[in-house]
């Protein structure tokens, strides 16, 4: 109902100031006609995606501003023409207004007819009270025999049909407002090259902050395990060797100490590797590689591995680390009895799969409203930032005691 005076209030003043201005072009004065053109269809979008968030609960983002480099009317002018988001406003007052007119019509067609039809039988009355005929007329053949709506019989079919139309009007609203959605959407909005660079934008930022958050947590892991563990070896054979001569035996104990510290630095620099990316991954591939890892789950883990050869390194990493994240939660939190995990290609997606039969819970985001519970699943929300970086998806499903199952869709790029 609000579309029709406001589209033909657009189309007047676009179509008007266009003109004139095309028609200025042959002086000077067409430029800033046009420009103010576009600036003030710029500002009928604004009112349009207003009305679309308020009446069909559509959001769409501002269309990117027309920038310039320079200061000025000049630059201001130039700016506007060559903004291809002004033009594409400019073609949404057009093609807006005669849609508006048909959707109009037939709205308030359907409302009135489906309305006064299915109210026919409160007020049939009205007919031969007031005027010549038994009831509303369908058709007059000529000598005056037409057909009225007058019987019962006849009343009540009109009733019917009415309360038939008027059910259906919802559904015709909703698929003329379709097209609305789609007509704001399309050209009141930013480009799909303006959505995608801010994408990827968003993902370098990502994809930045997981490599400084990797480095963080290798610093930590080896100033923590492996260097304060080389440390007490270094003190350990320093001792030894200050204690060779006066007491061998002393210096024995301080030696065999020395080397099961060494042991245990090289498990730890083992593991730390193996996190990062193992040896095994390079040389057999993702296989092998989950294989491994299923081995020292806490839990059972079945691996189905179906691939027709390898894809990119980065991603085959990224899906042994998401493999790899996903078992340790399942290990920790799940309480699972049982593991799965499937790895396949899909067109040119790599999808990894892990589900367990555990407590379930889990989100990617946990806050309350995204179905986890407070607390569970950070862990997957970080996960989730690493897959976005590479254009990927992270999907979870976890109902509460229903287990758990996290899907990662990633791009092949073999």
């Amino acid at each position: 109902m609000t579309g029709f005076p406001l589209a033909a209030l657009y189309f007047s003043l676009t179509v008007a100031m266009l003109s004139v201005g095309a028609g200025l072009l042959v002086t000077f004065v067409g430029v800033p006609v046009l420009a103010v053109a576009l600036g003030v269809c710029r500002g009928f979008g604004t009112l349009e995606r207003t009305r679309a968030r308020l009446l069909l609960g559509l959001e769409v983002a501002a269309p990117e501003p027309a920038l310039r480099r320079r200061r000025g009317a000049t630059a201001w002018m130039g700016a506007m023409l060559k903004s291809g988001a002004n033009w594409r406003h400019a073609l949404y007052m057009i093609v807006h207004f005669p849609w508006a007119v048909f959707s109009f019509v037939v709205a308030i067609t359907f409302m009135t007819y489906g309305w006064a039809t299915a109210l026919y039988p409160a007020w049939h009355w009205v007919l031969p009270t007031f005027t010549d005929q038994p009831g509303l007329q369908l058709y007059d053949d000529g000598p005056g025999d037409g057909f009225y709506l007058d019987t019962p019989y006849r009343i009540t079919v009109t009733c019917l049909v009415g309360v038939l139309v008027v059910l259906v009007t919802p559904w015709v609203l909703r698929a003329l407002t379709t097209v609305d959605r789609v007509l704001v959407a399309g050209l009141l909005g930013p480009s799909r090259l303006v959505t995608r660079v801010t994408e990827l934008e968003s993902d370098r930022g990502a994809a930045a902050d997981t490599a400084a958050a990797d480095l963080r947590r290798i610093e930590r892991e080896l100033h923590d395990g492996a260097q304060a563990r080389l440390v007490n070896l270094a003190m350990d054979l320093g001792l030894a060797k200050d204690a060779l001569a006066r007491d061998p035996q002393a210096a024995a104990r301080l030696v065999d100490e020395a080397h099961g510290e060494v042991k245990t630095a090289l498990r730890e620099l083992r593991d730390l590797a193996r996190g990062i990316h193992p040896a095994v991954l390079t040389d057999r591939g993702l296989d092998a590689a989950l294989s491994a890892v299923a081995a020292r789950c806490a839990v059972p883990v079945t691996v189905r591995v179906d691939l027709p050869g390898r894809p990119a390194p980065a991603i085959e990493g990224l899906a042994y680390v998401t493999v790899v994240e996903l078992l340790e939660n399942v290990s920790r939190h799940a309480g699972a009895r049982s593991a799965g995990v499937d790895v396949w290609r899909a067109g040119d997606r790599l999808m990894v799969q892990v589900t367990d039969d555990g407590r379930g819970g889990a989100a990617a985001d946990p806050a309350p409203e995204a179905g986890g519970v407070p607390g569970a699943g950070t862990g997957l929300a970080g996960l989730a930032g690493r897959i976005g970086a590479v254009d990927g998806v992270l999907d979870v499903r976890s109902p509460v005691g229903g287990g758990t199952r996290v899907t990662a869709e990633l791009p092949w790029r073999g």
